[in-house]
């Protein structure tokens, strides 16, 4: 996948998921989703090239590195807590709605409590 695809399909897949906000709080070219305030997946140009960050487990983090060749830790985000995947021979659609999925579960694992009820009536 090339970077267009990997945020095209991150961004569609995103969009499915409950209560999941689109904004631009850093410019027009910057697409943002958030759950419950909180961001989840940010989709970037670095360096001419189309990336997404997203939210991850500093443990995980370390595995998708060693595995993929075109995930490194996430481009002027928190190191530990975020990466970035840029396009790669080994990214697919798949592994894009899995990363995506585990950056929002991630994300609404760490709501307040309240906003922990306020999303379960998103799902239900």
């Amino acid at each position: 996948m090339n970077g267009s695809d990997i945020q095209h399909h991150a961004k569609q897949y995103a969009a499915t998921l409950p209560a999941a906000e689109l904004c631009f709080p850093f410019g027009d070219e910057y697409a943002v989703y958030k759950v419950m305030g909180k961001m989840f997946l940010l989709c970037a140009h670095v360096s001419e090239e189309k990336v997404v960050n997203l939210k991850v487990d500093p443990d995980h983090s370390e595995v998708l590195r060693d595995l993929y060749p075109s995930i490194h830790t996430g481009y002027h985000m928190n190191k530990r807590h975020w990466i970035s995947v840029y396009a790669g021979e080994k990214i697919d659609k798949e592994l894009i709605e899995d990363l995506v999925q585990a950056s929002y579960a991630l994300v609404a694992s760490k709501l307040s409590k309240l906003d922990k009820i306020k999303l379960s009536a998103h799902q239900n």
